[in-house]
């Protein structure tokens, strides 16, 4: 098993990658530059955890030959550059969310990955933990039978001082608001459940912050398996919440509540009957613990590195999710329901800017 190197882009959010996702896993990974335009920030990553190389240059990062990994936690505006390019240099490339900001942009993504050496994975931790991991594995042997309802809420805070970041709450640079940078996280644990989505009508505004793009919003899905779908989300909350609460034939899951961790037990689970209990038994009764968020995922992104697995997130995953934004967003401009997928012939697959209220 080799050790792959890593050149950490951004040390906001990649400070949580190397605390998370790369110190638990030394035998696998070394984090061997840091790479940020404020200095300050990175002489105190650097010297928290004795990282020596450090640089204000992505162009530097890619002519590093002895770089093998390059993992992307920049402002969104600036990810689909960074990933093309990262990608063309023959890295493997890790990026968080969102991956880009148009599905324009993510075909473009796909476009570049057919002819790189290296392999891209999206970031989408939240899938991760005991009871996301359980619920999936008891859905995948068939036990939960036909899904009928779900609803997910993502009821987080964001105050103005969130908001003084000078990237964040901009169309241009941010991509979009709680559906972009928040409630994603939670949509994609939907459909990593319970499917993809079929048709979708929306409904986005901006009523908490003096931004641009939206801080609130709601949306009922038709999944292609029939279920309905409820989404809530809002930044004006007092009380942090994610929430997953499923209905299926046989057994009704529901996440934890944790803000940052849903992914994490506990999880409800509950059987319609005794059989249903047996039956669940059998396929997690012997659940060995699983770490939540990036550590998880980030080990099983140096497996399929090392030919030992499935690619864990993949760009489609990210289309996806991100398919799923678009057409809330064009479903709200348009009072209209959105049938999936959405295609190069939808006016919001170049730019799906919302005009919101």
């Amino acid at each position: 098993m080799s050790i792959k190197t890593v050149a950490i882009i951004g040390c906001g959010i990649g400070r949580s990658h190397i605390v998370e996702g790369y110190l638990p896993h030394p035998d696998k990974f070394k984090v061997a530059t840091l790479c940020d335009l404020n200095e300050e920030r990175l002489k105190q990553i650097g010297d928290e955890f004795g990282i020596d190389k450090r640089t204000t240059s992505f162009a530097e990062v890619l002519a590093d030959d002895s770089i093998d990994i390059v993992d992307i936690c920049t402002p969104p505006g600036i990810h689909l550059e960074q990933v093309v390019a990262a990608l063309q240099a023959g890295k493997h490339v890790i990026c968080e969310k969102p991956l880009t900001g148009s599905l324009a942009g993510v075909d473009q993504i796909m476009r570049v990955e057919k002819t790189a050496r290296g392999v891209l994975m999206p970031i989408f931790q939240y899938r991760y933990g005991d009871g996301v991991e359980k619920a999936k594995r008891i859905i995948e042997a068939r036990i939960a039978g036909r899904p009928y309802m779900g609803s997910v809420e993502t009821f987080w805070l964001r105050t103005p001082d969130y908001y003084a970041v000078p990237w964040r709450g901009k169309w241009a640079t941010e991509l979009g608001g709680v559906l972009v940078t928040h409630a994603l996280h939670l949509h994609d644990m939907l459909l990593h459940l319970m499917g993809p989505a079929s048709r979708v009508f929306g409904r986005v505004a901006t009523r908490v912050n003096d931004i641009e793009v939206e801080d609130c919003a709601s949306a009922s899905l038709l999944m292609q398996n029939g279920a309905f779908v409820s989404l809530s989300c809002t930044l004006g909350s007092q009380q942090e919440i994610s929430r997953l609460r499923l209905h299926f034939e046989n057994v009704t899951f529901e996440s934890n509540h944790e803000a940052y961790s849903p992914g994490k037990d506990p999880w409800t689970i509950l059987a319609a009957n005794d059989r249903v209990q047996r039956e669940i038994d059998a396929v997690i009764g012997d659940w060995q613990p699983v770490a939540p968020r990036f550590t998880t995922q980030m080990a099983h992104f140096h497996a399929h590195l090392e030919g030992r697995g499935p690619l864990p997130v993949s760009t489609q995953d990210a289309r996806r999710a991100l398919e799923l934004v678009t057409a809330i967003y064009q479903s709200s401009d348009s009072g209209q329901d959105i049938p999936l997928p959405i295609g190069a012939d939808s006016p919001k697959y170049a730019d799906w800017r919302a005009r919101t209220q």
